[in-house]
């Protein structure tokens, strides 16, 4: 009942009231909850964006290295219609959200399979956890350069820094989350009869789902920063190139324009990422709303 256990609404109706008044009565107090938290959203970015555009027209702040919100609106308008000068904005954007996508599929893959494995095998963790130690100690922007000049300006460069942006991430929540099963329930299942395999499959990897999604939340956004950072140190298009280019030439609104695609597009997946969650994770117990 929209999060709200039936023994803490019943308390705060009189006696004899009907579930379906206290879940009504409940509905809607979670409704005008949502509106509420909306209605603050919108007003602090039109207040923002307020703010920055009297800035930026009162000379407040300089427009020069500021821009403002109206400047880059019209840049990205005139992008969407004529193009950038690395070719059609659609494209550039393509670019970019195909090199994070497919190391984003490919690092959260291969994190979740080296993360329970490893967790479920402790002898292979003890061997290798000095050499995840010890590449996950080098700061991954600075392997840009490596890849690049290894695999040249094209996809797989940027797609290689955006899978090791993802892989750590996700794998560490992955080795915890399986460290922290429940092992009463291990011990439960092998007392059932429960191989290896079924006791990995039907309980420890349920058991560390939650930690994979939340790291799947965080690790699409480094999927981006790696694809723009590899970008940005060298390729033909995407927006990390479009980025470059207006950092080149000074064009502040350029450089906001292609920073607001980039968060636009990470936010829609974010919310694709969450639905699909809602759906994959039914069986999750829901969190009470905290007034």
């Amino acid at each position: 009942m929209a999060n709200v256990p039936m023994e803490t609404a019943r308390a705060v109706f009189r006696p004899g009231t009907s579930d379906a008044e206290i879940e009504a009565v409940a509905l809607k107090s979670v409704k005008r909850r949502k509106q509420t938290v909306l209605f603050w959203q919108i007003a602090i970015l039109v207040a923002t964006l307020g703010l920055w555009e009297l800035s930026s027209a009162m000379l407040w702040i300089d427009p020069f290295f500021y821009a403002s919100p109206s400047a880059i609106a019209a840049r990205l308008y005139d992008w969407a219609l004529n193009g950038t000068t690395e070719g059609s904005l659609w494209y550039n954007l393509w670019v970019t959200m195909q090199e994070a996508l497919i190391g984003f599929f490919a690092g959260s893959i291969a994190g979740v399979f080296v993360g329970v494995g490893l967790g479920r095998n402790r002898f292979l963790s003890d061997i290798f956890s000095v050499y995840i130690k010890a590449i996950n100690s080098i700061p991954r922007v600075v392997l840009a350069p490596i890849f690049i000049m290894i695999m040249g300006l094209g996809l797989p460069s940027k797609v290689a820094l955006a899978f090791i942006m993802v892989f750590f991430v996700v794998f560490a929540n992955a080795f915890q989350g399986v460290r922290e099963a429940d092992r009463n329930m291990i011990a439960n299942a092998r007392i059932l009869g429960a191989s290896n395999w079924q006791v990995t499959r039907s309980v420890i990897v349920p058991s560390a789902m939650s930690w994979i999604f939340a790291s799947l939340h965080v690790s699409f956004g480094f999927a981006i920063i790696g694809a723009i950072v590899g970008e940005f140190v060298g390729a033909r298009f995407g927006i990390g190139q479009l980025i470059s280019i207006a950092k080149g030439t000074f064009d502040a609104a350029g450089m906001f324009a292609a920073i607001i695609l980039v968060m636009i597009f990470t936010l829609v997946a974010e919310a694709i990422m969450t639905v699909i969650e809602n759906r994959l994770a039914k069986w999750r117990p829901q969190q009470m709303d905290v007034q």
